[in-house]
């Protein structure tokens, strides 16, 4: 897959409140780049608690569920692009469906 964009991951660990999320955040992003990922079930299978929403978005569980990822993927073009990453409180403020 490619991903875009490694940025706005970088820029969200740079932030004081979550260094913690810079190791786990590369660690996903090597692991999507890598992943040949052709439907929702091919994304189940490595990320079992990711969830599958509608018009290719994803969301992921990052560090211990500390923290929330949510991509949308267009599985033809084989591209990831990050729409939010944050804590599940704001998360929780942001309405996925319209990103």
């Amino acid at each position: 897959m490619r991903v875009i964009s490694k940025k706005a991951l970088r820029e969200f660990w740079e932030q004081t409140d979550y260094q913690d999320a810079e190791q786990p955040l590369k660690a996903w992003h090597y692991e999507a780049r890598n992943a040949d990922w052709k439907t929702p079930h091919d994304i189940k299978k490595h990320y079992a608690n990711a969830s599958i929403l509608k018009n290719g978005k994803v969301v992921f569980n990052i560090h211990g569920n500390k923290y929330r990822l949510a991509v949308e993927i267009d599985y033809t073009y084989s591209l990831c692009f990050v729409l939010f990453v944050g804590t599940h409180t704001q998360y929780d403020k942001v309405d996925i469906d319209s990103l």
